[in-house]
């Protein structure tokens, strides 16, 4: 065993995640791989935003395959342990694993990157290989023909964070081309290569313009229907995990449908919805809903997509923030690139990234976690013109509604008219809401808005329902071509204020309003 063949790193790190109360199984993938291997289908890609579980996946597979002394057995209560399968290849694999994320102390340039991989895994061979004439000189490709050649030794690899050199400052474009080529040689017809497996956030077509890495079959979320389950948490998951919950904490303090706001949303190409798995695990061990997901990665990237395209994409934003969809084209996007030149390609970056999902032709944001962030992008942007002015006039929105203050609501939405905003139509229902939502953009804090909710004898364009027990509830009824008169009658002749109804809506967790 060593650091990268056979290494007993892969089968720790997935222990660990075993040991977990809030483990999903999600072993049966590895019979979906078995039957590729020594085959010309011998190439997967999986690609996957941050933190839905690619790295778990990858250490699943170095642990299952890779030969190891450990005795635990960590498998045999796993669904994998009642397939036929099992037996004959558990444990039974040469596999030669390799995380591209992690870098030697005080690393600098490519050549000291690539270095560390090289000399790695050349050790790890000629101490595995004695008999096998291997030299610290050879490359690692001709190290492992030479094993081939001499015992028919195969090998699986499973490559984690294969993009992450993309992401380098230190390394150059012409390094990124060089690392390209180093996979090429590493795994393109090789004899010894029995299985790839490659995982990543972004897909290998963004890179590879030429041949390189063509041999790979690529599956992302918001294209590929195979293997869609087995990344991030459908809602069955999530029901075993929160009974989990119920019974570990003493005082649980958030509710089931308070989860599936928080952390739901994300659509397979199938159609099916996904939990960001690492944030629903965080928020059932800490007890607590708050935003883990965003805060696990350099997020100001989000306003990065969106600075390529200011003046189309923000009038956008507000339609976004407000729970409306944009319609769109993705394809295979070139996620990293410096030459973002339209809008499509500012969607699918962030469609890539997981900050948008992606169902039927249309992008929206996916959950509050993801809401919260463009929430804040839209107080801290100036560069956003009138969508900041109108989002930092939001706060003096909501306390002026609150105390009856009619004169500083009209200034604001006047304010709103006056910027002379593109999306602003006062003949379009959709727009007009979508810019009362911006200038109540503040309220979210302390409210949970919704639009066109059931209530009384109809559906009242807006209702502010408290997250506070004594906090007042706002009914928002908009028209157009009418009188407030008007908009009051309809308030009162439907009912809308009645406490009933309150809580009806789906979206509001249970019983927070008692």
């Amino acid at each position: 065993m060593g650091m990268y063949l056979n290494s007993k790193a892969p089968y720790e790190m997935y222990k660990k995640v075993i040991q977990n109360p809030y483990f999903i199984d999600k072993s049966l993938l590895l019979t979906e791989l078995i039957p590729s291997f020594d085959s010309i289908n011998c190439y997967c890609c999986i690609t996957r935003p941050r933190r839905f579980g690619k790295t778990v996946m990858a250490n699943m597979i170095g642990a299952f395959f890779g030969k190891t002394d450990r005795k635990d057995r960590i498998f045999d209560n796993l669904a994998i342990s009642r397939k036929p399968e099992y037996k004959s290849h558990l444990n039974r694999h040469d596999v030669i694993y390799i995380d591209f994320s992690r870098a030697p102390k005080g690393c600098k340039n490519y050549a000291q990157y690539i270095a560390r991989i090289e000399n790695g895994v050349i050790e790890d061979l000629i101490a595995a290989y004695s008999d096998c004439s291997l030299s610290k000189e050879d490359s690692i490709w001709d190290a492992l023909h030479k094993i081939y050649e001499q015992t028919d030794g195969k090998f699986l690899f499973v490559l984690d964070e294969w993009d992450a050199v993309f992401h380098m400052p230190f390394i150059s474009r012409k390094e990124q081309q060089e690392y390209l080529l180093f996979l090429k040689w590493l795994l393109k017809d090789q004899s010894y290569v029995e299985f790839v497996y490659m995982t990543g956030v972004l897909p290998i077509a963004k890179y590879s313009s030429g041949s390189e890495l063509n041999m790979f079959a690529e599956y992302d979320m918001a294209t590929s229907e195979k293997f869609s389950e087995y990344f991030g948490f459908s809602d069955i998951e999530v029901d075993c995990l929160y009974e989990i919950y119920q019974k570990k904490e003493m005082i649980p303090k958030f509710s089931r449908e308070e989860l599936r706001i928080w952390y739901d949303g994300y659509y397979t190409t199938t159609g099916l919805q996904l939990y960001n798995p690492r944030s629903v695990v965080l928020a059932l061990t800490d007890n607590q809903l708050r935003n883990y997901w965003t805060s696990s990665g350099p997020y100001d990237e989000l306003f990065y997509y969106v600075r390529h395209d200011i003046e189309d994409v923000r009038d956008d934003l507000i339609l976004l923030v407000s729970g409306e969809r944009i319609s769109t084209d993705i394809g295979q996007f070139s996620a990293a690139s410096m030459e973002i030149n339209t809008k499509e390609q500012i969607y699918s970056a962030m469609v890539v990234y997981g900050l948008l999902t992606y169902e039927c032709g249309e992008v929206l944001i996916p959950n509050k976690e993801l809401m919260d962030k463009f929430n804040e992008l839209l107080l801290s942007k100036d560069s956003l013109g009138y969508v900041y002015n109108l989002a930092k006039k939001s706060e003096q929105m909501i306390q002026a509604t609150i105390a009856g203050d009619t004169k500083i609501m009209e200034e604001i939405l006047q304010f709103a008219h006056d910027t002379e905003a593109p999306i602003l139509s006062y003949n379009n229902e959709v727009e007009l809401s979508a810019i009362i939502n911006l200038c109540y953009l503040s309220a979210r804090n302390k409210y949970w808005v919704e639009r066109e909710d059931k209530a009384g004898k109809g559906f009242v364009d807006f209702i502010f329902y408290p997250k506070h027990k004594n906090g007042d509830c706002i009914i928002l009824e908009l028209k157009i071509d009418s009188t407030p008169e008007e908009a009051i009658a309809q308030i009162k002749s439907k009912n809308y204020a009645l406490r009933e109804n309150w809580g009806k809506n789906p979206n509001i967790p249970d019983g927070y309003w008692l």
